[in-house]
């Protein structure tokens, strides 16, 4: 039972992480074509 109980909170936790880490990645690429759109305006 609280083997069950460990693999759906690793799962869980596995699922979240990865969907984490595609928001970082967004927010970075955000930030970064804000900078490009600065140096093109300049």
């Amino acid at each position: 039972m609280a083997r069950k109980i460990f693999i759906a909170i690793g799962i869980a936790a596995m699922t979240i992480s990865t969907a984490a880490c595609n928001t970082v990645k967004g927010v970075g690429q955000d930030i970064e074509s804000v900078g490009e759109a600065g140096d093109r305006a300049i």
